[in-house]
């Protein structure tokens, strides 16, 4: 069973993690120099999903060895640039390219959806609160975080749509209980197609 936790930055979905998910983490993490959209979108796009499909990879591994994975974030990742796309911070190119790459990974079952996704909601305000208490970690880019939260709400509105039981607002006091049998649309390409389909435009409309 794989379970991602998502949320903008300073919502707690790390804190829960290491809180709650101990050896069955997979932790949020980058490549140390990060593909440069900019200077070749293809090329980016290309690299972010060899890096996602990389932490699948690890979860199933995971998920293999130990029955569960938790992710802090969600693998797939593809959320982030259509956010950006949203607020105006990428080119739709940027999100049409990653998706075709992503959808090409999900084709190959190097990238796929969770059996359970968790998401943190939370008011601006508070975030800032807790992103002001915690110095332990520099979190340059929070205030885009913010500007992506509405976004990110409608990303996983819409995996809602598509999936209703593998949604849970929110982060539970305890891990789900795990489930042994198969996900057998863990690699659904036509899933994936119809959910890609029912994301709003950049205008906010269908």
């Amino acid at each position: 069973m794989i379970i991602v936790v998502e949320g903008i930055s300073a919502a707690g979905k790390t804190t829960w993690c290491h809180q709650r998910a101990g050896e069955y983490l997979i932790k949020e993490s980058y490549p140390e120099k990060r593909p440069d959209r900019h200077a070749d979108p293809s090329e980016a796009a290309r690299l972010w999903t060899e890096w996602n499909a990389k932490r699948w990879s690890d979860a199933v591994a995971m998920e293999r060895a130990k029955g569960l994975a938790v992710c802090d974030t969600d693998p797939l990742k593809l959320h982030f640039i259509w956010a950006l796309w949203q607020v105006g911070e990428a080119q739709e190119a940027d999100w049409l390219s990653q998706l075709e790459f992503s959808r090409a990974a999900v084709s190959d079952r190097r990238l796929g959806f969770a059996d359970r996704y968790m998401f943190k909601t939370i008011d601006p305000l508070l975030a800032q609160q807790q992103r002001d208490r915690d110095t332990a970690r520099p979190r340059p880019n929070f205030g885009l975080h913010l500007r992506l939260h509405n976004s990110l709400v409608r990303w996983y509105e819409t995996i809602a749509k598509v999936m209703p039981e593998r949604l849970i607002w929110g982060l539970p006091g305890m891990l789900p209980s795990i489930e042994m049998t198969a996900n057998p649309r863990r690699y659904d390409l036509p899933l994936f197609d119809r959910f890609i389909g029912l994301l709003p435009g950049r205008s906010g409309g269908p």
